[in-house]
């Protein structure tokens, strides 16, 4: 597919809540293992592990053909933007429009994500008319189950997603958003 067939545009930056999402650089190569290469990014998320330089790389290449696809979108999370704090991801699904994120060990306690995934729904809403923005997460992961309530989600009363990733069964549970 090509990228005049994408619902998303060739470059994204979205403000608010004190924050700036933008694009992923070649600059951010450098940056990227810092946030991404953690115990709990590999344990709670699909990002590859270890996650050094040529992760990166293979990260930034893939992002950039998800979005021309038309299949993904991944962010960085950034105060101003300037350096990436973290990332965040939206991807139309059956379920409903996905988000998902991360947040670097050393940027963690500043609501980032929480304010990322209102910002990216508020995108999800406006420019791509969604109805209802969803998160999967696992009940354990305390941390997204936080970010969930803090960013408005209520947990939906339907089947847990479940599956296995890197060698360990999950059940996720869907938060969902509807359009306000």
């Amino acid at each position: 597919m090509s990228s005049t067939l994408s619902p998303f545009p060739e470059r994204i930056e979205l403000s608010g809540e004190g924050l700036v999402l933008r694009d992923w650089t070649e600059a951010d190569l450098a940056a990227m293992p810092d946030l991404f290469d953690h115990p709990d990014i590999a344990y709670w998320t699909p990002i590859v592990s270890p996650f050094d330089e040529a992760a990166a790389r293979t990260r930034l290449d893939r992002d950039r053909q998800l979005r021309a696809e038309g299949k993904a979108i991944l962010l960085a999370i950034t105060v101003d933007g300037g350096p990436p704090l973290g990332e965040v991801m939206l991807r139309p699904a059956p379920e409903g429009t996905e988000i998902g994120y991360a947040v670097g060990p050393a940027h963690r306690g500043r609501s980032l994500a929480s304010r990322a995934v209102r910002v990216m729904a508020a995108y999800a809403f406006e420019e791509l008319r969604a109805e209802q923005v969803i998160l999967e997460l696992e009940a354990e992961n305390a941390a997204s189950v936080a970010v969930a309530a803090k960013a408005g989600f209520g947990l939906l009363d339907v089947p847990l997603v479940t599956g296995e990733e890197k060698g360990r069964p999950y059940a996720l549970q869907t938060w969902g958003l509807n359009r306000p």
